[in-house]
């Protein structure tokens, strides 16, 4: 598929080389290895096999293939190298090596913009949220840029018949030149980012909290949790009454 996807695009003899990127140590890349430019839609979602974890250091081991992959993309990026990747919720947020990771990534790159994009983009094949993350090797991440990506009007989710369109990107593309703040863009500072964990994770503030919608189990619990406090002041007020 890789193969006739870049046929198609007038790449006549692709040069792919098969295997598992996450298989070869880290310390084993050398600066023949390092590359100007990385557009990438690593594996999420999964975990890694072969105890390939082992091959990171271990202050970044972790059986999350997106986490991996993308310590391994800032390792092989040279100095003001530029990288384009896809990345899960998942991916934003954490404590532990999870908030290790994005902190080398804030040290050791500009992040400097960050697209929110629909649950749906990646429908049939998996349903959730993901982001399109920005950023260039070589200096420290000062504020970060978001941009949420929303559906076309009529549109209540992606679907195989109706995917993501190349032209729903132009207002993006026209904001890009000259950024401000809007309904759909907003900027971060690096000490806001820092005082909550490194978290990315960050929802625009331009747009009212969605209504939170309650199953009825999560009902039945929460009238269970406020009976149960009920009983127990009641049962104080008897005690302090007797």
């Amino acid at each position: 598929m890789g193969n006739t996807n870049l046929i198609l695009h007038d790449i006549n003899v692709p040069n792919i080389k098969f295997g598992d990127s996450l298989a070869k140590p880290l310390t084993e890349y050398s600066q023949k290895d390092r590359v100007d430019l990385i557009l990438a839609n690593p594996p999420f979602g999964g975990v890694v096999s072969n105890n390939n974890e082992n091959n990171f250091p271990k202050t970044y081991r972790t059986k999350e293939s997106a986490d991996l992959f993308l310590i391994l993309m800032i390792h092989l990026l040279k100095n003001n190298g530029r990288a384009a990747i896809v990345l899960p919720d998942g991916s934003l947020t954490g404590d532990g090596v999870k908030e290790r990771i994005r902190k080398k990534l804030l040290d050791d790159c500009n992040l400097h913009t960050i697209i929110r994009l629909p649950n749906s983009v990646f429908q049939p094949y998996a349903s959730v949220a993901t982001n399109l993350l920005f950023f260039t090797k070589g200096e420290k991440t000062k504020e970060i840029w978001y941009y949420e990506h929303k559906l076309p009007e009529g549109y209540k989710a992606y679907s195989k018949t109706k995917p993501i369109q190349f032209s729903e990107f132009d207002t993006l593309k026209k904001w890009w030149k000259n950024r401000n703040e809007n309904e759909q863009a907003w900027k971060v500072d690096i000490e806001t980012i820092k005082k909550t964990g490194y978290n990315l994770d960050i929802k625009n503030p331009h747009q009212p909290e969605p209504e939170k919608q309650y199953s009825s189990s999560e009902l039945l619990q929460m009238l269970h949790t406020s009976f149960t406090k009920s009983d127990d002041l009641l049962k104080q007020l008897k005690k302090e009454l007797d």
